[in-house]
């Protein structure tokens, strides 16, 4: 489905499409506080020239709603540092390897394959600590000796 430049607001209408693999939405103004539904058999997705400019907030996004991805695409983003928005070498590698460790169905990112190399780069720079969610540390309940 592509739906560039729409400038589309609520994103919840997805979920009417559950066998949605591809959407393109370029230029839709979208920031890092998007709000995806679930889309399991969500593969393509493309985020360029959007207002994305906090990383760790979309990636968790992107995980949480899509965790099947495949290719990704988000060039043109602050968050996404490259040669043609002002981003340093090590910055675009940085963005990439970030995002190869933490998307870890991801094949393609901005156009380029990802080699295995790349792969394990990421992987010893990040751990696998991206690749599953920390378990949430459950409260202890007070004893009674404490209530009182």
């Amino acid at each position: 489905m592509d739906l560039t430049d729409n400038k589309i607001k609520d994103w919840r209408f997805l979920i009417d499409f559950p066998n949605l693999t591809t959407l393109i939405l370029d230029h839709n103004s979208i920031t890092h506080h998007v709000k995806f539904p679930k889309c399991d058999k969500m593969e393509m997705l493309w985020l360029n020239h959007n207002n994305i400019t906090n990383l760790g907030v979309i990636v968790s996004t992107i995980t949480s709603s899509f965790p099947n991805l495949r290719f990704l695409s988000m060039m043109n983003n602050e968050a996404a540092p490259s040669y043609f928005n002002g981003g340093t070498v090590q910055q675009h590698n940085d963005y990439r390897q970030y995002l190869i460790a933490s998307l870890h169905h991801l094949e393609v990112l901005d156009d380029i394959p990802i080699s295995q190399d790349q792969r394990l780069e990421a992987q010893r720079i990040y751990g696998m600590t991206l690749l599953h969610k920390p378990s949430k540390k459950k409260k202890r309940s007070k004893t009674k000796s404490e209530n009182d």
